[in-house]
């Protein structure tokens, strides 16, 4: 590292198929401290998913045992000081309760649990005590504490499952979030793309829209996350990010299949039997969808957090992220109780360039039509209907409309550019796996 900071993280995660490979390389990323993991409901129930961080560290260990040469590759497996380990919530703020099951198995990693018996964990017998300490404290009172022990604004708080916890903590200890906190990253969301859970809604906001909205548009613009320090990755970002399947089988696995021909640990490194245990349902489903890859949603939101610490500035076109990172702010309002539509990124598209000007104001830009007899009678857009009455010009600058809201607010700023999915792929198979990057390999 050269003597340079390490970034301390608060991991608020679901311990599923991705969560558990973005896990994974935060623990072999010299760049950041990992203060704690906060393990939610989502992917699967909160005990499972909590069952996870065993098993992901038992193959660790496993493989420095076999591999000694191999321990700086995981600067984080045992730490001088471990990381928490809590448990979160065990499911949203309102709504009913949904898991990913269906994709993630009923133990979260492609239900390893009965497949791969040999990666279960004796809780009993197995001792962690070096790599992370369990504690009962919930995990909106760890992230508490640890924001009142460290510098101002030095924490990133990076949330791969439903954003139930953060909002739990910004209900009760606001103040302290807002004076300590010094970035979020939150891999959620579909803005311009489809949802992966819906035709509309990405997982981790449909899991918990409630926590989304409070955080992201809260009614009260003032009680919501301070937004400024907040960088949502949604996946108009994330899907073009993948691990494609015979990529691993060259580089990796070459025995890599799926539970047609369960991986056999012999011959292979305890790192790579859990992975492609773990892979092997995986890949039938997503092939089942038309890919043969697995799409990295949670690994990116880690990355950004390796390469984009609270204090970083540099002078670059987007401030606060580093070269070859960008965000553009969106608006958007979330919805919570649609009958087909919940978790959906509701965006007003008629603010957007795309549409007629001015916007908000398109009854009277019908109404202009009408008077040329441009308009024949009908809409000028058939897809975004105008308006029916005009509104008061004073909303569109940024007064308060008729509850008291404002019409004008900041919006959430959005991940749109990364160096790339080869960059990632490269970062994410040397430090994970030990191997070199290429494509043609």
């Amino acid at each position: 590292m050269g003597g340079k900071t390490r970034t301390p993280v608060i991991i608020d995660t679901d311990p599923g198929v991705d969560d558990t490979l973005a896990i994974l390389l935060a623990i072999a990323s010299p760049e950041l401290e990992i203060l704690a993991y906060i393990i939610s409901f989502g992917n699967t129930d909160v005990h499972a998913a909590y069952a996870n961080i065993y098993k992901l560290y038992q193959a660790i260990g496993r493989h420095i045992t076999q591999y000694p040469e191999d321990e700086a590759m995981f600067p984080n497996f045992s730490p001088t000081v471990p990381p928490l380990l809590a448990v979160g919530p065990e499911g949203p703020l309102g709504g009913g309760r949904h898991y990913a099951q269906y994709f993630h198995g009923r133990d979260g990693l492609s239900n390893i649990t009965e497949r791969h018996p040999d990666l279960n964990v004796d809780f009993g017998s197995s001792s962690f005590s070096h790599n992370f300490e369990p504690v009962k404290e919930s995990g909106v009172e760890v992230a508490l504490c640890l924001l009142e022990s460290y510098p101002d604004r030095s924490i990133t708080y990076v949330t791969l499952g439903p954003m139930t916890n953060l909002a739990q903590l910004m209900r009760e200890h606001r103040q302290t979030v807002v004076d300590k906190i010094g970035r979020v990253i939150a891999m959620a969301g579909a803005v311009d793309v489809p949802g992966n859970t819906t035709s509309v809604a990405e997982f981790n906001v449909y899991a918990d829209p409630y926590a989304a909205k409070e955080l992201l548009v809260p009614t009260d613009p003032t009680s919501g996350f301070p937004l400024e320090r907040l960088v949502l990755v949604p996946l108009d970002i994330t899907t073009i990010h993948e691990l494609p399947f015979p990529y691993y089988c060259r580089k990796v696995d070459p025995a890599f299949e799926s539970t047609a021909k369960p991986s056999n640990p012999n011959g292979k490194s305890p790192i790579v039997h859990f992975t492609s245990s773990v892979f092997e349902r995986t890949r039938e489903i997503m092939v089942d969808f038309g890919k043969d890859a697995l799409e990295l949603h949670d690994i990116v939101a880690i990355w950004c957090a390796i390469e984009n610490p609270p204090e970083i500035n540099p002078v670059c076109d987007f401030p606060g992220m580093s070269p070859g990172w960008a965000v553009a702010e969106r608006t958007f309002d979330i919805e919570r109780t649609g009958e087909i539509t919940r978790g959906m990124f509701v965006t007003d598209r008629r603010d957007e360039n795309t549409a007629y000007a001015p916007g908000l104001n398109r009854a009277e830009v019908q109404v202009q039509l009408d008077l040329l007899q441009l308009g024949n009678g009908v809409l000028e857009s058939t897809a975004l209907p105008a308006r029916v009455e005009l509104e008061d010009p004073a909303l569109s600058a940024g007064g308060p409309d008729e509850v008291g809201l404002e019409r004008k607010r900041n919006g959430v700023g959005c991940l749109v550019e990364t160096p790339g999915p080869s960059a990632l792929l490269h970062l994410l198979t040397r430090r994970v796996w030990g191997f070199s990057y290429s494509l043609v390999d």
